[in-house]
């Protein structure tokens, strides 16, 4: 049970997301490579996910602003 919470809790995170631009974009580009609207959200919980484990393991702070193209 407790799995299913968590993933609750990461969906509803990236539901509310959706005002952010970055996060919008990131949904928007998963939706228009033919994902529905469940899946896109799901890719972005997921995405948010990742984050989060890799602030944990690094110690980190996130920078939600994306690193300057070379």
């Amino acid at each position: 049970m407790g799995a299913f919470k968590l993933k609750r809790a990461f969906f509803l995170s990236a539901f509310a997301a959706l005002a952010n631009p970055v996060s919008r974009t990131y949904y928007d580009k998963k939706s228009s490579q033919g994902k529905h609207h469940t899946q896109a959200l799901l890719c972005l919980a997921r995405r948010r996910a990742d984050v989060l484990v890799a602030i944990l393991r690094d110690g980190t702070f996130h920078n939600s602003q994306p690193a300057p193209s070379a």
